[in-house]
C-alpha cells in the first residue's frame, strides 16, 4: 500500500501527492541539495534551500522561485485533526451538543468564571446522563439553552468570552 502525503505550498495551494507518484518524478540528484527535474517535457532545477523537521516545512526554490512546502503523511493529518500538535494552542470559544439529548441541569450562569473541566451542564441522552465539562478556563458569554430544552447534535449551547 503506497502512502500519502498532504502538501501545502505558500500557505496557499493543497494537494495529495502518493508515494508511487512520488518516486515516479524523473528527477536526478546534482548535489547534496539540488535536482535536476523533468515534468511534462519541460527541465527544472529545485534546491533546497532549508527545511525544519519539526515544523515539516521545506523551502525550495525551483528556477530561481523560491516556495515554503508542508508535507505532512496520514500520522500528522490525523494528530492536527484531532487536536494534539505541538505547541497547538487551540482556543475553544463555545461548546456544542455532542449528540441529541435533553438538558437536565445548567451549572453555569452568565459572567461566571470557569476552570477547565468544571462542570457546565447534564445532558441526557440514550437513557445516560452526561456530564459536559468546560473545555478551558473563561468567563460564561451566553447560555443557548435552558434546563429541560431537547437540543440536536452540534447545537449550540454555551459561549465563552473571547
Amino acid at each position: 500500500m503506497s502512502q500519502s502525503f498532504k502538501v501545502n505550498v505558500n500557505s496557499s495551494l493543497d494537494f495529495d501527492i502518493s508515494q508511487t507518484e512520488s518516486s515516479q518524478l524523473n528527477s536526478i540528484k546534482v548535489s547534496d541539495n539540488a535536482y535536476h527535474i523533468l515534468h511534462d517535457n519541460t527541465s527544472y532545477t529545485a534546491e533546497i534551500s532549508a527545511s525544519n523537521f519539526n515544523e515539516k516545512l521545506i523551502k525550495v526554490k525551483v528556477n530561481n522561485n523560491t516556495y515554503n512546502v508542508n508535507i505532512f503523511n496520514e500520522l500528522d493529518t490525523l494528530i492536527k485533526d484531532m487536536g494534539f500538535e505541538l505547541g497547538n494552542s487551540k482556543i475553544v470559544n463555545d461548546v456544542k451538543a455532542p449528540m441529541p439529548g435533553l438538558i437536565l441541569e445548567i451549572t453555569v450562569k452568565i459572567g461566571q468564571e470557569v476552570a477547565e473541566n468544571d462542570t457546565l451542564l447534564i445532558l441526557e441522552a440514550m437513557k445516560m446522563e452526561n456530564v459536559l465539562t468546560s473545555p478551558r478556563a473563561g468567563i460564561i458569554k451566553s447560555i443557548s439553552a435552558k434546563k429541560g430544552d431537547a437540543v440536536e447534535k452540534n447545537q449550540l449551547l454555551i459561549e465563552f468570552e473571547a
